[in-house]
């Protein structure tokens, strides 16, 4: 027992004086963003940073497809015009899982309606009677959100729309729309549907109903009837996230990397993808080989949100191989640290890549997982009955593929 103690504690030690020294060099104010973040970010919150900046450029080195996942006000916050838009059109990111309120909110600066800096605690009774909406510390006219809705009710209306669909086909519908509105008024910087229109990105939104958009849509529901045909399909739209997650692993480098800014239903819509697959279709995956996060939430309270990556894994998620080297949990505010690391990586010229245009491939996607669920069909066809006469005989059967 001493032997097998010493040996292991031998182990520890060797790796230890392996590992990386901590040795900042003094600031003079002429490094480049990436040397800065090489050498004096070497603990705590500033690690995990330095960490996902690491994750970042290795995403690209090994071609990774990379998912992105946003949730939070981040489009009032404007980090879709400095950061995600840059991301989108150097063909860094392959595809997009968000809420509808970002993309809704993205399009008042389109048609001319500002969001302005304010005092979060000014008081709310004030803005309320002057009509200004706040979030936290930005404020926008109320105006803005009745001239939204008019727009995206005008455009739901079109024939183009008047069938079922998945959010993808229909973020993308919205896209074009948006762009050749951008384009007839003059405006200087793309909107985010725009922009993945044009770039081919498919955009997710795992919650649709609960966002502004999709109220305009039971507005014509409810005024239209039957002449209003639009409909999503919840199930064609789960089913391909996860076809296009199958394809990827099986296409261009075969690796993906999920980047997930916040939290909340964007994360895990994405992420539910590989155990969809796995679990429920009898599909082999591996779950994402790169999984980045950043997030306020604390890690220890059961929430979904914070839910590392290596939790994730035991849900078949992320990779033992991410678990081990190539995930972190970048504890901050989103807005405090994406648009530095943005930086850092936008800084090096050779961090761009032709566009994936996953949406270009979504139909061929959707058909190649439908064959190799088709070859599954009879053991799959065992795991939709169950009887309770399984635990009266003290037998639980489980079934694998």
């Amino acid at each position: 027992m001493a032997k097998i103690v010493k040996t292991h504690a031998r182990a520890v030690r060797t790796a230890y004086e392996k590992s990386r020294r901590v040795e900042p060099q003094p600031i003079t104010g002429r490094e480049k963003a990436a040397e800065l973040l090489g050498h004096a970010f070497p603990a705590y919150v500033g690690r995990q940073e330095r960490t996902a900046f690491e994750l970042m450029r290795r995403s690209m080195a090994e071609d990774c497809s990379v998912f992105l996942t946003v949730s939070g006000a981040m489009t009032p916050a404007g980090l879709h015009q400095s950061c995600l838009i840059p991301l989108i059109q150097r063909g860094i990111v392959s595809a997009l899982t968000t809420t509808g309120a970002n993309l809704y909110h993205d399009a008042h600066r389109v048609i001319g309606h500002a969001i302005r800096e304010v005092n979060p605690d000014a008081g709310d009774l004030a803005l309320r009677l002057a009509r200004i909406i706040r979030i936290y510390d930005l404020g926008f006219a109320e105006q803005a959100l009745l001239d939204t809705d008019r727009l995206f009710s005008a455009i739901i209306r079109g024939p183009e729309f008047q069938r079922r669909m998945t959010t993808p086909e229909f973020h993308n519908l919205l896209g074009r729309a948006m762009s050749k509105l951008e384009q007839s008024l003059g405006v200087r910087q793309p909107s985010l549907l725009s922009t993945c229109h044009r770039f081919g990105v498919p955009i997710f939104v795992g919650a649709v109903q609960d966002g502004s958009i999709f109220l305009n849509v039971v507005k014509l529901k409810k005024l239209l009837g039957d002449d209003f045909k639009f409909e999503l399909d919840i199930n064609a739209d789960i089913y391909a996230m996860a076809a296009i997650q199958h394809y990827c692993r099986h296409h261009f480098s075969k690796k993906l990397a999920i980047w997930i800014l916040g939290g909340g239903v964007p994360k895990n819509y994405t992420l539910q993808g590989e155990p969809l697959l796995d679990q429920i279709l009898n599909v082999p995956t591996a779950g994402f080989d790169i999984d980045l996060q950043f997030c306020v939430d604390p890690v220890d309270n059961g929430a979904l949100s914070s839910c590392p990556a290596g939790e994730g894994h035991t849900w078949g998620k992320v990779s033992v191989e991410a678990v081990q080297s190539g995930s972190v949990y970048v504890h901050c505010d989103v807005t405090a640290v994406f648009p530095w690391l943005t930086h850092a990586l936008l800084s090096d010229r050779q961090m761009r890549r032709k566009p994936r245009r996953l949406m270009d491939y979504l139909p061929e996607a959707i058909g190649y997982l439908d064959r190799d669920v088709e070859k599954r069909r009879p053991a799959l066809l065992e795991t939709i009955n169950w009887s309770g006469r399984e635990l009266k005989n003290g037998r639980h059967q489980v079934f694998v593929r």
